[in-house]
């Protein structure tokens, strides 16, 4: 695969996503990559996005984050498995542990590992660390839209 991030292969029909999609003009534009056999996703979230107690971010964002991050790892594996082009992936199931506060104004990783990969269906575990940190964890469950094209 290319230099270029997962989500830059979605299809342009589904490439608008507010978290990580590159057609939308207003979204986070969140990128996911290989790191060995895991996947990595750096974002700095700012100010704006505090959450009850100030200087900390709000867990939805942080929800946001591993989902997005599990649906681009999730694209990227398929992809290797079958040797066919990234199509898109959407949450089937997406459970959130939030383990530490986790700083706004800091970069955050995401890293991404596949558990299974059955059919249209991958199963991806995501940690969130800020500063070395594990602030947060995410299991999902993707699946594959069908009939893209």
């Amino acid at each position: 695969m290319d230099e270029k991030a997962f989500q830059d292969h979605y299809p342009d029909d589904y490439a608008h996503c507010y978290g990580c999609g590159r057609l939308n003009t207003e979204g986070h534009h969140l990128k996911s990559y290989w790191d060995g056999e895991e996947t990595v996703c750096r974002y700095t979230p700012d100010a704006k996005y505090t959450g009850g107690f100030p200087g900390f971010l709000y867990g939805g964002m942080i929800a946001s984050l591993i989902d997005c991050h599990a649906a681009g790892t999730a694209a990227a594996a398929k992809s290797k498995e079958d040797g066919k082009p990234i199509a898109r992936f959407v949450t089937a199931s997406l459970k959130v542990d939030y383990l530490a506060p986790t700083p706004i104004n800091t970069e955050l990783e995401a890293r991404g590992k596949v558990i299974e990969i059955k059919g249209r269906k991958v199963i991806v575990e995501v940690t969130v660390s800020a500063n070395g940190t594990l602030c947060a964890t995410g299991s999902t469950v993707m699946v594959q839209i069908k009939d893209q094209g």
